[in-house]
């Protein structure tokens, strides 16, 4: 008994398209006969490709402005929350002092 035929088996003389029958890869599928058409390639020669032209040069400048463009949204409640737990802190030993807990000893709070 013979297994199933492979998919991408090619060869035979079925016509172009029909199933069981490889076109090709992608970018070359088709034969002559066949041409893709509307596919445009470029390219750049190997002595002209800088891929890190500028790269630092944007690092830092594409960082500022991302960060100056969030500073107020971080800043604000970082100054409001340090302000709050110094408060707090103080506030605490305060009334954890000798002079806290004779003014607010009786108190609950």
């Amino acid at each position: 008994m013979r297994p199933t035929q492979i998919l991408q088996g090619g060869g035979g003389d079925a016509p172009l398209g029909q199933y069981n029958k490889w076109l090709g890869t992608w970018g070359k599928m088709g034969t002559d006969v066949q041409k893709q058409k509307g596919i445009t390639v470029f390219g750049v020669a190997p002595n002209r490709q800088n891929p890190f032209a500028g790269a630092a040069h944007d690092a830092v400048f594409n960082t500022w402005r991302r960060v100056s463009s969030q500073v107020l949204y971080i800043v604000p409640p970082f100054i409001a929350g340090y302000y709050i737990m110094n408060w707090a802190e103080k506030r605490n030993h305060y009334l954890n002092s000798k002079a806290g807990r004779a003014e607010f000893g009786g108190a609950e709070e």
